[in-house]
């Protein structure tokens, strides 16, 4: 089972994932959001060492600017949310990047959708409101591709994970379910929610 958690501060959060052998690491470049990282906060990422956890850049139609200014040597991973293409997303993976492309699903069809990103690294199916926190349906878990190429979003918690790998998912993608107040991350939910991942493997 894989681990990807969302919208972590730079500063604060990095040194108890790796500590925990989460795999994937995000932070969020969206103006909007309240997770949104600050760019000096960015020099902080170098003086970690990683293990094997890997940084990944939460963006949404980034431009070239952008990304060799602030994304470039500090993240593997760059995480699509807009209307990126497969031309855009093979510019950005030449540019040294590995890329998560986001399917926001609303309906079974929606699913159908990740065809046209077959080649980015990893896609992830993900409920269409951006950082709302929807729960996704649970009639359409089953729909998914499984892999590990493929992570689900959308309301995880140690609540449910449990029934979402009995559904076949083993890739999970967390951001809200484990924070305390908006935009600040508990501590003790992520260390609860990597317990119950660590139960279920065994």
């Amino acid at each position: 089972m894989k681990i990807k958690i969302c919208g972590l501060n730079p500063i604060k959060d990095v040194q108890i994932c790796i500590n925990h052998k989460v795999n994937y690491l995000g932070f969020v470049f969206y103006e909007k959001s309240p997770r949104n990282v600050n760019l000096p906060d960015i020099k902080a990422l170098s003086k970690y060492d990683k293990k094997n956890s890997a940084f990944v850049a939460v963006t949404v139609n980034p431009s070239d600017q952008f990304i060799k200014e602030n994304l470039l040597g500090n993240f593997e991973y760059i995480q699509l949310h807009g209307s990126e293409t497969k031309q855009r997303i093979d510019e950005i993976k030449n540019m040294g990047f590995k890329v998560i492309k986001t399917v926001k699903v609303k309906e079974e069809k929606d699913i159908q959708k990740h065809e046209k990103y077959i080649d980015s690294n990893i896609i992830l199916f993900d409920t269409p409101g951006m950082e709302k926190s929807l729960e996704f349906p649970e009639k359409l878990i089953s729909k998914i591709p499984k892999g590990e190429k493929y992570a689900l979003a959308g309301s995880i918690s140690e609540k449910n994970v449990e029934n979402l790998n009995k559904l076949g998912v083993n890739f999970f993608d967390l951001s809200s379910s484990l924070e305390s107040q908006l935009g600040c991350k508990d501590h003790l939910k992520i260390e609860n929610f990597i317990k119950k991942i660590n139960d279920l493997k065994n």
